[in-house]
């Protein structure tokens, strides 16, 4: 890494009282955790909601069944029925975090990822050696998305009239030079903990520049404007868990649609403040997993004025927006009981839809004719796929990421959908105690073939372990450029282009980053001497027993690296806005 660049940061700390619960969604503790092993159990159902391939381990223990026998006392419970202090026994084996056997380690040990003897490469699956260790993940050639990371589809004498239309009038109007894409590679600034719990998705805003929504696990959401960096609004009364996804009214900007795993959309305005439910899949509350419905997949349909929502039992409900009521009947697009994962309407032809579910398939289909089993097509992946995109400015290619640590690249959707045009290994097979990485288009790019995506292997920068950011070059599989700065060292799997501008936005546990691209007055700096980072420290948000958040002035700080930081640091106070009273009706 070279010199550190300079940048500001605003630092939210909540006040937690002496009874108040752990926060298993810490940086330090959350993302640390999903380092040390890609098999950990899940901690609660809230957790095992989230995990991406929705399939639960066989060793997480089974239920007890009744025998005629006489049950089994353990030594702790009969210690504990005599009244005796049962005896401590610490075993000093080592027991691998991935297979759950003893005499071995595997997982990351600090910025190294040790593999597994008994299982296969952690990026592209092929499998190893236990004695001669010929190839494992440290040696594997994936490691970094490069040109060898392509895996070009078979070609096949398949070839319809479309194919030849497509390769003599369509392709070669394409410019082969491409003009220069800036990376945004310096971090310009960031909200340290913002969310009280991690950031799930981002969004920014259609018509100001300078803002930035985001959602969190526990469904708040929140508008940032991180040119002012100390301002933020946020609404805690839009849902009361994970907001899985939030789409823009194209007719009225300041109109907002929110999804959440607690099955409901909300509209909300951002002016106001004000909300309303347009759909609740759980009018009867809780009755147990086998009833409760998610809601992950969700787009807007701009011509029609429909808004699009899958749910996680597999199914697709149309709402139309002025009425506010659905229309139709939930119509089955991937298997029944299986998470629909994400939605997206193609920008050239909205009424062509492509759904992407747990049930290992991506699928497109004509919303005009929607019926069970009526897709166009069906495109077959490995595992569970966490998300799939239409090319934004024209719309005939298709980005879908696999948590087979594939990302997968279609480049005519009217062309042969039986295998992709490329598949590209990157290391994203990791959703516990993390938002699901999903690999997206920039959408300024004329050419369709930039993506950019987080990556889970880290790797070592002088002796610090850092995941970075990594931008792809779709159609040759090479990696651009993996954006990293030495102050961040959690995941950062949430990630969102500008529109408009040459930013980045990150959220990396509960904190969100801005990227830009780095000036040649910078760079020359930076040869010159090191340039200090800025740290802001700002008040946490405090709640109160009303359901809001107020300011505080507590000027300690927990975000920074030493003690020598915090010394340093500026003490600058910021503005905490609520809109929103208490939690909307549903």
């Amino acid at each position: 890494m070279g010199p550190t660049t300079r940048a500001r940061f605003v630092h939210n700390r909540r006040r937690r009282g002496p009874y108040a619960a752990p926060d298993d969604d810490d940086e330090e503790e959350d993302q640390q955790e999903a380092s040390s092993s890609s098999s950990s159990s899940d901690e609660g159902e809230e957790d095992a909601e989230e995990e991406g391939s929705g399939e639960v381990d066989d060793d997480d223990g089974e239920a007890a069944e009744p025998s005629g026998k006489e049950e089994e006392v353990s030594p702790v419970a009969a210690a504990a029925r005599s009244g005796r202090k049962a005896s401590i026994t610490i075993s000093l084996k080592k027991v691998c975090k991935v297979c759950k056997s003893t005499g071995h380690e595997a997982g990351f040990k600090g910025a190294v990822y040790v593999d597994c003897p008994r299982k296969p490469c952690f990026l592209c699956k092929m499998p190893g050696s236990d004695t001669l260790h010929c190839h494992t993940t440290l040696t594997c050639p994936h490691r970094v998305a490069m040109e060898h990371g392509v895996i070009p589809a078979s070609r096949r004498n398949t070839n319809t009239s479309l194919d030849y239309v497509f390769q003599s009038q369509v392709k070669g109007k394409i410019p082969m030079v491409k003009p220069q894409f800036l990376i945004p590679n310096q971090l310009e600034c960031g909200n340290i903990k913002f969310h009280q719990r991690r950031v799930t998705c981002l969004e920014f805003h259609p018509t100001k520049n300078n803002v930035l929504l985001s959602g969190d696990k526990k469904g708040l959401l929140g508008v940032w404007d991180y040119v002012k960096l100390h301002e933020k609004i946020t609404y805690d009364s839009v849902h009361s868990c994970i907001l899985n996804s939030m789409k823009f009214d194209t007719t009225n900007d300041g109109l907002l649609y929110t999804a959440s795993s607690d099955g409901t959309i909300s509209s909300t305005d951002l002016d106001t403040g004000i909300g309303s439910s347009l759909l609740n899949l759980n009018p009867n509350g809780w009755n147990g997993p086998s009833t409760w419905r998610m809601i992950y997949g969700m787009d807007f349909n701009s011509d029609k004025g429909l808004l699009l929502v899958a749910d996680s039992f597999g199914f697709l409900h149309l709402l139309d927006r002025r009425l506010k009521a659905r229309i139709g009947d939930p119509i089955l697009i991937h298997k029944k009981g299986s998470k629909v994962t994400s939605l997206h309407c193609n920008p050239a032809q909205p009424e062509v839809l492509l759904s992407s579910g747990n049930d290992h398939y991506a699928r497109i289909w004509d919303t005009r004719k929607l019926e069970p089993n009526s897709a166009f097509a069906s495109l077959a992946h490995g595992r569970v796929v966490n998300s799939g995109y239409f090319s934004p400015q024209s719309g005939n290619k298709i980005l879908t990421t696999c948590q087979d640590n594939r990302i997968r690249v279609w480049d005519y959707i009217f062309g042969n959908l039986e295998s992709p045009s490329r598949e590209i290994v990157h290391s994203h097979d990791f959703n516990r105690h993390l938002t699901p990485f999903k690999a997206e288009w920039d959408p300024k790019d004329h050419t369709e073939t930039v993506a950019v995506i987080g990556r889970y292997i880290s790797e070592n920068y002088n002796g610090i372990a850092l995941h970075p950011i990594d931008f792809i070059d779709t159609s040759t599989g090479k990696l651009l450029a993996e954006v990293m700065d030495p102050d961040i060292t959690t995941i950062s799997p949430v990630n969102k282009l500008h529109p408009r501008d040459d930013i980045l936005a990150s959220g990396s546990s509960r904190s969100i980053f801005i990227w830009k691209p780095k000036t040649e007055s910078d760079a020359t700096e930076e040869r010159n001497r090191e340039k200090a980072k800025e740290f802001v420290y700002g008040s946490g948000s405090r709640k109160k027993s009303n359901g809001k958040h107020e300011n505080s002035s507590d000027d300690d700080s927990d975000g920074s690296c030493d003690g020598k930081k915090k010394k340093k640091a500026k003490k600058t106070r910021f503005t905490h806005t609520i809109k929103g009273k208490g939690k909307s009706k549903v």
